[in-house]
């Protein structure tokens, strides 16, 4: 286990790597995978930082993702989650901790270079062409690439049905889930090793929200990393491998999503009981 899940920051962190205690086993997402560098595939370790002289908002927090797995960032408003995605992501300067990705310490990269070390970023607002076609949202994803793209788009489709079905439609002409079908999916051109998200299901119904859920257990079941930050957490923990429950910048509670659901603080304060 790392040494980053070890390290005594003051919170309630759990193991979360071990297996289920007393309850069934939760359903795995990984394929098969070859081992990597030492460590977590993706971690934001130790991070502190903020926006540009303003304060720090994270406060020593870290998060991490393996392959194949599902890690979601919970907490309530203005814990730092968007901010923490972001971090990892390069839209801050960090003033304490580091960013690193399959070994390598990508700290110092631009939000462009990190996507083609192979980050897929979708942001929780602005985050497709609304004057463009379903397919070409989904072309303008293949941007940083010099190889025939058509593998890729066909298995997009095969994920969104939908959006095969649209794909010479304008994307804003699209439902509210559906533009998150466009978002994801043009992520996903870029042939990322790890996907993020900042709140997938902001804004969607229910039935759109458990949907959109369901498609991003398939992808994790390739063997796509998946860091999600979620305002939904009761949701979005019963699909988590990994969960981080933030409060002001920092972790508060680290565990596996079932874990995190059965804790009864942590329903108390952030699941509603």
């Amino acid at each position: 286990m790392s040494d980053a899940y070890q390290d005594d920051h003051g919170n309630n962190d759990r193991s979360i790597t071990r297996d289920n205690e007393g309850g069934a086993p939760r359903p795995k997402h990984s394929g098969a995978v070859k081992p990597g560098a030492p460590g977590p595939f993706l971690i934001g370790d130790a991070m502190t930082g903020g926006y540009g002289k303003g304060p720090d908002i994270l406060h020593g927090c870290t998060v991490a993702v393996d392959p194949g797995e599902i890690a979601v960032i919970v907490g309530p408003n203005g814990a730092g989650k968007s901010t923490a995605m972001k971090a990892i992501f390069g839209m801050l300067d960090l003033h304490g901790g580091a960013v690193r990705l399959d070994g390598e310490d990508i700290t110092n990269l631009s939000p462009q270079d990190r996507v083609a070390k192979g980050m897929g970023f979708v942001p929780q607002t602005s985050n497709i062409f609304t004057s463009m076609t379903v397919e070409e949202n989904l072309e303008m994803g293949a941007f940083l690439r010099r190889d025939d793209f058509r593998g890729t788009m066909e298995q997009v489709y095969d994920l969104f049905p939908i959006l095969k079905d649209k794909r010479r439609q304008p994307a804003g002409e699209l439902s509210g889930g559906q533009r998150q079908q466009v978002a994801v999916g043009r992520a996903m051109m870029t042939r990322p090793k790890v996907l993020m998200l900042d709140e997938p299901t902001a804004g969607v119904s229910p039935i759109v929200m458990d949907e959109l859920f369901d498609r991003i257990i398939e992808v994790a079941r390739t063997g796509l990393p998946i860091l999600m930050v979620e305002q939904n957490a009761r949701q979005a923990l019963e699909i988590a491998d990994k969960g981080y429950v933030l409060v002001q910048g920092r972790n508060a509670h680290t565990g596996t999503g079932r874990d995190l659901l059965n804790d009864p603080e942590v329903r108390q304060s952030f699941l509603g009981g």
